[in-house]
């Protein structure tokens, strides 16, 4: 009689070496990005025109703000459908309370509380009722987020914010022609790396999403830990309130829709499992700009928003195939001890 024993592994530190990198996922991914731009280049010659290639990019980390928190969310094989909602419900809220008190500051701080209540609730119901899904969850936080905004605001819009000069410019501003806002997002996004793959926080979110009950023998406060990422999540989402409300200057009801999707796409297009504990931050992150500039070329080219649509879908579907493809050459046979 043998016993098998099977392993998960957590590969918060990936294997080093020049083979073990070339074999990642993010060298394929690297690659990829390399032949978007490439391709684009030849399509298109505006496309390297740096004011037009930095606003375009500004306008899809606006949403990528929110894949950030999204990574770690689906390292713990949880997910959040309620960013887009709370996005727009921040959004709505920093629009009122500075046309209420014709104060910004005490807008953007609005924004952020609101965002960061919105994820807080989440993760509390989450943690005081663990036989419910992440997934149940957030799709009934989703709809009454964007309920609470489309009863505050109906049919009309709140604008007016950018008259506030320093405000606006906090998605307008440059140094040189790279927007400030750019810069702003890549510390962010190197913040976000450390936390993941070196920090002990970062260690607790990989052994919880391998095996969220091993993790609780090993002393892990998962349900802390699960708290504090939907928490972030929702922080994360008043920051990308504040930087649209800059871009655009006025709310509408239809705010962050599809944003959840598309967080969750660049994220598994980065290599993130939706079963949890696998991943790395720099995948996401290639990813992120991959999918933005692949819609900026095809865009140079009048392409149909349903063809682009239609040709994300379909690159989305390769990478999880791909993904899977990868895993199998990689497995090995499990080790059997004889009893």
């Amino acid at each position: 009689m043998e016993n098998v024993i099977r392993r998960r592994s957590i590969d918060a530190n990936p294997p080093r070496g020049l083979k073990a990198r070339i074999m990642r996922w993010e060298f394929a991914l690297l690659l990829l990005f390399i032949g978007v731009n490439v391709i684009n280049m030849n399509l298109s010659p505006n496309f390297l025109n740096a004011h037009h290639l930095f606003t375009n990019i500004n306008t899809f980390l606006v949403n990528g703000l929110v894949a950030l928190p999204m990574a770690y969310c689906l390292l713990l094989g949880e997910i959040d459908l309620s960013v887009g909602s709370t996005v727009v419900l921040s959004a709505t809220l920093l629009g009122i309370v500075f046309n209420a008190t014709e104060s910004m500051v005490l807008g953007i701080l609005t924004a952020l509380a609101v965002g960061t209540l919105c994820g807080a609730l989440n993760g509390l119901i989450l943690i005081k009722f663990r036989e419910l899904s992440a997934m149940i969850v957030t799709l009934g936080t989703m709809i009454l987020y964007r309920g609470l905004a489309e009863r505050i605001l109906g049919a009309e819009a709140t604008g007016g914010m950018r008259t506030v000069e320093w405000f606006a410019n906090l998605f307008d501003a440059r140094i040189g022609p790279v927007p400030f806002f750019f810069i702003f997002f890549c510390v962010l996004a190197g913040v976000f790396w450390f936390v993941m793959h070196k920090t002990v926080f970062g260690r607790r979110m990989f052994a919880i999403g391998a095996n969220t009950q091993a993790a609780r023998y090993a002393g892990i406060n998962v349900e802390r830990t699960r708290f504090t990422v939907f928490t972030l999540t929702g922080l994360m989402c008043g920051v990308s309130a504040v930087f649209f409300t800059s871009w655009m200057g006025s709310v509408r009801n239809n705010v962050g829709e599809g944003y959840e999707l598309e967080a969750i796409a660049m994220c598994v297009l980065g290599g993130m499992s939706t079963a949890g504990g696998k991943g790395t931050f720099p995948g996401v992150i290639i990813a992120i700009f991959t999918l933005g500039l692949l819609r900026f070329g095809l865009g140079l080219l009048n392409v149909n928003p349903q063809t682009v649509r239609i040709i994300i879908g379909a690159l989305l579907i390769t990478v999880v195939v791909l993904q899977n493809v990868q895993r199998l050459f990689k497995k090995k046979p499990a080790p059997a001890n004889a009893s």
